[in-house]
């Protein structure tokens, strides 16, 4: 049985609201969120540099969002883990934990697509 609420173009406006209040809480409430947007900011243009063709400069693009889906992920299991109580938890820590490492991988995947294409670009 489907679940009961809005369908058709009135679900798709209502979704696109929510995602939004999403973006304007982790800008709000995030400091990583804000520096890994300038981040992007300012590596998104070194892309069509860097990048050969529309697939590299899509690879390079695209590990930037990789970033920013991690981050609001990991902010948003920190803020559901948050609203239960302050109480220290291991299941809550090991879920923290595992999204702060949601985001590293990121990052680190982030260092290896730009290195690489860096690496290719300057050293010839």
């Amino acid at each position: 049985m489907p679940k009961p609420g809005k369908t058709g173009l009135s679900r798709i406006v209502d979704a696109f609201g929510y995602s939004m209040r999403g973006f304007a809480a982790a800008w709000r409430f995030e400091a990583a969120f804000r520096q890994e947007v300038f981040l992007a900011l300012v590596l998104m243009p070194l892309a069509f540099w860097l990048g050969e063709g529309m697939l590299e400069r899509l690879l390079l693009i695209s590990s930037l969002f990789w970033v920013l889906m991690a981050e609001m992920a990991n902010s948003a299991v920190e803020a559901a883990i948050d609203r239960t109580g302050d109480e220290i938890h291991v299941l809550a820590g090991r879920a923290k934990d595992m999204g702060s490492a949601l985001v590293l991988l990121s990052l680190i995947l982030l260092g290896i697509i730009w290195g690489s294409f860096l690496w290719e670009r300057l050293s010839h």
